[in-house]
């Protein structure tokens, strides 16, 4: 982790040379940092209006990262230098995971969770409620198909900076994981009467157009979640707790 620096200038100078950095995430808000520190992000810099405010939010809220948060928060002038501020008056920038490592993880076996797949998604904050789903599940990983950049900014916001809790990446259909690829469909099976395997790929489509055409194609199974005649569809974010939640969860620790 970065030292604390010196004056609000500083501060502020290297924030904007770090904002045009590709390989810097912006952690909008104090749960994004908490979350992003708690699971090992390279945090470089932290900046808020009123930084023992935020120190004061880590001693309440995340003893536990106390002594990082107050190391790495600096003052500067937040309305100039992000374009929403977040309620709790602070961002920070963080570096992205290396795709490589993140990789890796997901082609080890054997699994001891699934991966999540959407396909196609088009709504950034769905993903991000997706990833922050898949990090409660302890999910190996998220990954969506399509032109959607899954470490957007809007999606980075949504997750509360769980990206840095499981692996979240783009792929192609030719180059996914190994496992059996379980596709969410009406025309499943019923979940309720399947197990899920750990090494399981569960692919979501988009609430308008479901899952495509070639990945149906490429499914080993068709699933269906329970749903009351005449409703269109569930959320996106839905539809995945549901079927983590039948999966069984994050396992129990000593």
């Amino acid at each position: 982790m970065s030292e604390q620096y010196g004056n609000s200038g500083d501060a502020e100078r290297q924030w904007r040379e770090g904002a045009e950095r590709e390989d810097l995430v912006l952690l909008d808000g104090f749960h994004a940092l908490k979350h992003a520190l708690r699971f090992g992000a390279d945090v470089r810099l932290a900046v808020a209006e009123d930084p023992e405010a935020v120190r004061g939010l880590a001693r309440e809220l995340a003893p536990d990262v106390e002594a990082q948060v107050a190391r790495l928060v600096r003052q500067a002038p937040l309305k100039g230098l992000v374009a929403r501020v977040h309620p709790t008056g602070v961002a920070a920038l963080a570096v992205r995971p290396g795709r490589a490592e993140g990789r890796a993880r997901l082609e080890a076996r054997p699994r001891s969770a699934p991966i999540v797949l959407l396909d196609n998604p088009r709504n950034l904050g769905n993903v991000g409620a997706v990833v922050r789903l898949a990090a409660g599940f302890g999910a190996t990983g998220v990954l969506t198909r399509g032109d959607l950049d899954p470490w957007h900014p809007n999606v980075v916001r949504a997750g509360a900076g769980l990206h840095y809790a499981t692996t979240v990446d783009r792929v192609e259909l030719a180059a996914l994981p190994p496992g059996p690829l379980y596709a969410l469909d009406p025309e499943g099976e019923d979940i309720r009467a399947l197990t899920l395997p750990d090494e399981a790929l569960l692919a979501f489509g988009s609430e308008r157009h479901g899952i495509s055409p070639e990945l149906r194609a490429r499914a080993d199974h068709l699933v269906s979640l329970p749903m009351r005649p005449q409703v269109s569809s569930y959320n996106l974010a839905t539809s995945v707790a549901m079927t983590l939640f039948h999966w069984g969860g994050p396992k129990e620790t000593a």
